[in-house]
């Protein structure tokens, strides 16, 4: 069993507010947290919206919230029933007169671009958003290699052998092709999609570029960004934005786009071992995706990431802005012994950086003069949950 640090985080939130909204995508372990916080609750109650038992049981809404007015409300897939949010305003508002002031409602939801409109609409104020994403490298312990070819899904994590979670993982591909992103309004045809989540893999980290995507798929540019935007909506994509610095150098303006989990960009390449992945040419950028989805999962609330290139080389991978305006400048590498390159010190002058790392796959944080420190990527990740 691998706890999640982010139960502590959500219990937090349900103790200050009226709801929590806990967005990721699916099968990365909501319902698993969900329900070990419920098991803490004296009173509670669990529906999920994709069950049609527990969606009749909604069907006069109002007066089955009343009866249950004094109970924590889990709401799974809560974006299956967009309407549902503004009844919880008045839910939320009548137990507050009840002199309940927080925990009435934990949502579970995969699709994060609908449900914070929705949410926003009709509770702001109300609620608290929390994000769950696969395992870490901290919750993966010693098994990062492991955590980086299979990436963070539980199942696909934690399977008995690679096969097996490269099984899994294709499965959850198949899954998402054929009915969750039909079901967030895409109707291009299945061999397309697979097509262009594929490109963007074999492309993991480069800016975006969606005349050439357009060209290769045979596709307008307007559809090619439509698919970016519902993946990046049901969490299977980031955007990294550049940060736009006032330095006078002609600057990279689009962003970058990294698919989120490392095991379903292997699984779309096809990488079935270590040993596959260590000598396949998307490696590099494949290590570079893991350790900025982890640094950013690790860092406090209100930290915003870009990254930073110019036109003449200069560049850092990940840009970290912390609350308080300290920017925390990473350089990924997969060497083990690291390397400063001449453009990430330019870059990180540039921008005047507060704290410059050069993160790498080994054991051992050391200095590397001029301010900067090679470090493993859980030392990293223990520095940032530390400013929380």
């Amino acid at each position: 069993m691998i706890t999640r640090r982010d139960t502590e985080l959500v219990q937090r939130d349900l103790a200050a507010f009226p709801s929590v909204v806990l967005l990721g995508p699916r099968q990365v372990g909501k319902t698993t947290l969900a329900r070990a916080i419920a098991n803490t609750v004296a009173h509670c109650i669990y529906l999920d919206l994709e069950d049609p038992s527990d969606r009749a049981r909604l069907g006069n809404t109002r007066d089955y919230l009343d009866l249950h007015r004094h109970r924590l409300v889990i709401l799974d897939e809560v974006q299956q029933m967009p309407d549902l949010f503004r009844i919880l305003r008045g839910q939320i508002d009548a137990r507050r007169r009840d002199g309940r002031t927080s925990g009435h409602f934990l949502l579970l939801g995969s699709a994060s671009g609908a449900l914070l409109r929705q949410s926003a609409e009709s509770l702001a104020g109300r609620t608290a958003y929390r994000e769950l994403a696969g395992f870490d490298a901290l919750e993966a312990g010693s098994d990062l290699s492991r955590l980086w070819l299979r990436g963070g899904f539980p199942e696909s994590f934690t399977a008995t052998d690679d096969d097996l979670s490269l099984r899994w993982r294709a499965n959850l591909i198949r899954t998402y092709l054929e009915r969750d992103l039909p079901q967030s309004g895409l109707r291009a045809p299945v061999e397309t999609l697979r097509r262009f989540w594929t490109m963007l893999c074999h492309r993991q980290g480069s800016v975006f570029n969606a005349a050439e995507l357009a060209r290769s798929l045979g596709v307008s540019v307007p559809s090619v960004n439509r698919y970016a935007d519902t993946l990046v909506d049901l969490m299977l994509l980031r955007r990294l934005q550049p940060y736009h610095a006032n330095v006078g150098k002609r600057l990279i303006k689009s962003p970058r786009v990294l698919v989120r989990d490392s095991g379903v960009v292997h699984a779309l390449l096809n990488i079935r071992s270590l040993d596959d992945l260590l000598g396949h040419p998307v490696a590099g950028a494949s290590w570079e995706g893991i350790v900025v989805e982890n640094l950013i999962g690790a860092a406090p609330a209100g930290t915003d990431a870009f990254f930073y290139r110019t036109r003449s080389g200069a560049g850092i991978d990940l840009l970290l802005l912390l609350p308080g305006h300290e920017l925390w400048a990473v350089e990924v590498k997969r060497s083990s012994a690291p390397r400063v390159p001449r453009g990430f010190r330019v870059a990180t002058t540039d921008v005047a950086a507060t704290r410059k790392f050069i993160v790498y796959p080994g054991t051992e944080t050391y200095p590397l003069g001029d301010g900067m420190l090679a470090i493993p990527l859980p030392a990293l990740m223990q520095r940032l949950i530390a400013r929380r």
